[in-house]
């Protein structure tokens, strides 16, 4: 089982994020935890209504909102009786017992799954701590109930990551749910095992999966309001389909997010630092460098992916290291000046980048060209280098050619002959 924990500012956004996979067929309600009625008894805004209530008991916490979901393996079948059982166990031992709180199981993912949709305010109005939540309390819990109710652990899940399949383009791109789901499912493997500082190191990884987390161009209207979209790429690294806003998500993997996720990871991928650089000079050492795409290739041996970041005209300008056994990733610059883009490239061997796709259409357009000039003037010179036997001696010949050669000025008559005629032309013009 994989738990995956989310506190945010809006009650309202975590709740209906759920009741609308309802409307929209991918959910449904199974519990109603500590409400005052059963669940069968209550409608949308009453079910809402208490977890507000709640929260009102408190001003003070501002991210009052919690939101959690469950994963399970594929392999594993589990009716809704099973699935409250399980919500109810852990919500017991994260310290949510007395709270209200929603269970919805979903039905739009490869694997089962249920949202939970709580408050962090207590009934008596004091507020409950989730600082490490997620690495205290909740670890505990979940490592209690894989063995409670047999599950597969979440040790399994972290093995199956280097599975993770890039998405499918054709299936995803031509609809929003479609595309919606495929990118979700990179989501929720990538953003919480990945040790990324930027956006640009978030995508190093992304890209690998198909997709890419867009800030929008400069003058953009996503990038005036500081918003985030994903979307899907084709085989060149294109964008496809329809793009994701990040608040689509139910864990809204947007800006804010991703910039408190920079402020962790910074220090949490320090002690990794040195494996990368360890690697890149050990493959860089002797006599015999390899150059760019060797370097890659004998990183990618150490499981340290080398992401080149190129302009049209195929220029490296960026490199960034994915390390897949660490799930660190740092971009060149952050390793040290020696490990950057321009330091990296003179300190291998050179090599002739690759043409961007218009160009080398271009030369080759322009080498057939040359070979066809090329082929003419060759049949040319074959004929004009014909001579009979006549059994005259070297210097003959080519004082005979050179009195036979064509006039090199390329008029047809002498400058002065053309001179005389105009002005002929131009009395006979007068005269008339």
């Amino acid at each position: 089982m994989v738990a995956i924990i989310k506190t945010g500012y809006s009650i309202q956004r975590s709740f209906y994020y759920n009741e609308n996979k309802i409307a929209q067929g991918d959910a449904q309600c199974i519990m109603a935890a500590n409400y005052p009625k059963d669940l069968t008894d209550l409608n949308q805004m009453q079910r809402l209504n208490m977890l507000l209530k709640t929260a009102a008991l408190n001003e003070n916490v501002k991210r009052n909102s919690v939101h959690i979901s469950l994963n399970f393996d594929p392999s594993e079948k589990l009716n809704k009786d099973q699935l409250t059982q399980i919500a109810g166990v852990y919500m017991d031992k994260i310290g949510f017992k007395d709270q209200p709180y929603l269970v919805y199981e979903h039905y739009d993912a490869g694997h089962p799954h249920i949202h939970i949709v709580s408050v962090k305010v207590r009934p008596d109005g004091s507020r409950i701590e989730t600082n490490n939540i997620g690495r205290n309390e909740s670890e505990k819990a979940r490592k209690q109930i894989e063995i409670d109710f047999g599950l597969v652990k979440a040790e399994v899940h972290k093995r199956q990551f280097f599975e993770l399949k890039p998405v499918n383009v054709s299936k995803a791109q031509y609809g929003k749910s479609q595309t919606k789901q495929a990118i979700s499912n990179v989501l929720n493997t990538v953003l919480n095992s990945y040790k990324y500082t930027s956006t640009a190191e978030l995508n190093a990884v992304l890209r690998q999966y198909n997709v890419l987390a867009d800030t929008g161009s400069k003058d953009s209207r996503i990038n005036k309001n500081s918003g985030l979209v994903y979307r899907i790429l084709d085989e060149r690294g294109r964008p496809v389909g329809v793009p994701i806003k990040a608040s689509d998500f139910h864990f809204n993997p947007g800006l804010k997010y991703l910039s408190e996720r920079f402020a962790l990871n910074e220090t949490a991928r320090q002690p990794h630092k040195a494996r990368v650089k360890n690697a890149i000079d050990l493959a860089l050492m002797g006599t015999s460098k390899p150059d760019v795409k060797g370097l890659a290739s004998a990183l990618d041996k150490q499981g340290i992916k080398m992401v080149l970041r190129q302009n049209e005209s195929g220029i490296i300008y960026g490199i960034t290291y994915v390390d897949y056994r660490t799930k660190s990733v740092f971009n060149g610059s952050s390793l040290g000046k020696q490990y950057s883009a321009n330091a990296v490239q003179e300190r291998c061997r050179p090599v002739v980048l690759t043409q961007a796709p218009h160009q080398e259409k271009a030369q080759q357009q322009a080498n057939r060209k040359a070979d066809h000039e090329s082929e003419f003037f060759k049949r040319k010179d074959q004929v004009a280098s014909f001579e009979p036997d006549s059994g005259g001696s070297n210097g003959q010949n080519e004082m005979l050619d050179s009195l036979l050669d064509p006039v090199k000025d390329g008029s047809a008559l002498p400058f002065a002959r053309r001179r005389k005629k105009k002005r002929k032309q131009k009395n006979i013009s007068n005269h008339l």
